[in-house]
This record gives structure tokens, sequence and C-alpha cells, in this order.
């Protein structure tokens, strides 16, 4: 190997080109470039390979590399347990986590919040305020990521006064932190509490984004404030610059056809610059079966679907 030793810069460059591209065909072929060279079972080379397939959400091929790597420094672990978590694999996300601790491996302020959101995902509430004993002992609690996270957590397993002492008590906040409490509020049906939030929100110079207005048309929706749900699309574009996306529009027709104002959702849908995705037409043809409109459906049908 000490013959080839001298490429292992170019092709740990190579495989960092790979991981920010996610382009998994050029992986595959400097991966078989560094077992013709050689070079593909020095440590060096064979966490760019697990980082890289990881990127490219390739967790089988992923595993089989880590499993014979010898060195497994702190970022790599990291890179699978994010790798699982985004793909929602949280039990596994949270076994790999487990396994890090075993091996006595460092956990860093990169290592909490995917975790945290592994247990949000499975509404592990226990091992999630675990996690948060370990964000305080750690001196992580004034990290803006791992904040958020904490929020998000205790806000998906419904303990919204815990993900509030969290979000007082942060001493910078963002828009993903307002967002994340606003999303909270409205998914257990504080509806009082999403458009207070939101007011403050602004009221504190924080900018909402396209985020943001998800999760306040959503409890718009949910919540059937129809005027409100207006006016917020409204204000969207015109007054904060957030063009509206296709998940907007989805909030939007949802909470139309809720209250059977389905013609007005159609008009919507015309309006808009872009194809619709098979979740906002569900939602408008859900909309017309359950308020018989029957000549709306076939329009839509027509239009999108062809004869």
């Amino acid at each position: 190997m000490a013959k080839h030793e001298q490429l292992i810069p170019f092709y740990a460059t190579l495989l960092d080109t790979c991981s920010s591209s996610k382009h998994l065909k050029n992986l595959k072929r400097i991966h078989a470039c560094t077992i013709t060279l050689g070079i593909s079972s020095h440590d060096f080379i064979r966490s760019k390979l697990v980082f890289s397939y990881t990127s490219c959400a390739q967790l089988h091929q992923a595993n089989i590399l880590f499993s014979f790597t010898n060195r497994r420094p702190t970022f790599l672990f990291n890179s699978l347990i994010r790798a699982y978590s985004s793909l929602n694999l949280f039990s596994q996300s949270l076994s790999l986590f487990r396994q890090m601790l075993l091996a006595y491996k460092p956990f860093d302020r990169h290592t909490l919040p995917v975790v945290l959101k592994s247990c949000a995902g499975l509404l592990a509430l226990r091992l999630g305020q675990q996690v948060h004993g370990a964000v305080l002992v750690n001196g992580f609690a004034l990290d803006l990521a791992n904040s958020n996270a904490l929020i998000n957590m205790y806000a998906k397993c419904g303990h919204l006064t815990c993900a509030r002492k969290v979000f007082d008590g942060m001493r910078q906040k963002n828009e993903v932190t307002w967002s994340t409490m606003i999303a909270g509020y409205g998914m257990h049906g504080k509806f009082g509490e999403v458009f207070e939030l939101f007011d403050r929100m602004v009221e504190a110079g924080v900018r909402p984004d396209g985020v943001t207005f998800t999760a306040v048309l959503t409890a718009c929706s949910h919540g059937g404030f129809i005027e409100k749900g207006r006016e917020y699309f409204e204000l969207m574009e015109v007054r904060f610059g957030v063009k509206p996306g296709v998940q907007h529009y989805t909030c939007m027709v949802d909470m139309l056809g809720r209250v059977g104002l389905v013609e007005e959702a159609e008009m919507l849908i015309l309006r808009m610059e872009f194809e619709p995705d098979e979740t906002l037409r569900g939602a408008l043809l859900g909309a017309c079966k359950i308020h018989g409109k029957v000549e709306v459906a076939e329009r839509f049908a027509e239009m999108f679907y062809g004869k």
C-alpha cells in the first residue's frame, strides 16, 4: 500500500466532492479505484467512504464499511446517526447512538440534536429527557441547534410546558426556534398560542419563513380559521416576501375543502405557477368526495389526469 499512499489526499478530496454532490455513480467509480490501488482499507479513506455513502443515503454499504473501520471518530458516528434519522429510521439511529456510548466515544454539539430528532420521531420522552440532561451537563444548553431540537422533542411528545420553558430560557432565537414552538402549539390544538406567538415573532424582528407559514396555515386549517388563513396566505408574499410553495397551497386547499369551499380551492390551484403534486390533488379530490362536488372533481381530473 505504501506505493500508492501519496494518492490518499487526492482520493480523499474526490470523495469529499462526492459527499457534497451526492453523486452515487462517481462515488462507486472512485471506490473501485481505491480498491484497485490498494488504499481502500486505509482508515482515512475508509472513513471518507463511509461518510460519502451515508451522504448518498446508501446505508447498507456505509454500514459494511463502518464495521471494518478501526478508527471511528465522532464525526463518523454523527454522519451515520444523522443519515438514519434523515430517512426516518429513528430506532436504528438511536441504536447507533447507544453503540457510540458503549464504545466510549465522546459526542459533540452536532450529535445530540439528531438524537433528539429521533427521540421525537419515536415519541421517546424518557430518553429525550435523559438526552436533555446530557445537553446541560456537556455545556450545550446555549447552542441554538440543541435548544431547537429540545423544543421539537418536547412539543412532539406532548410536553408543551417543557418546550416553552426551553423556548423562554433561550438567549438567542432564530426563525427555526419560533417556527418549531408555533408548530408544537398547532399540533396540539393550541391555536390562540399559535397566533400570539406569530405576532410576537414579528414584533421581535424575526422574519417568518416558509416553514413558519406552513405551521400557521396548518393551524388555521385544523382550527377552522378560514379568514385568518386567507389573511396569512396573503401576507406571506405581500408583507414578508415569502413565495407560497406547494405545501402552503396544500394547507389552503385542505382548509377550504374542510368547510366545503371547494370552488375557491379549485381557483386557488389554477392560480399556481407550478403543477400540483399528488398530496395537493388528493386534498382537493377528497374534499370533492366529502361535499359531493362531482363537477369540480371531473373538471379537475380532466385537467390534470387527462380524459
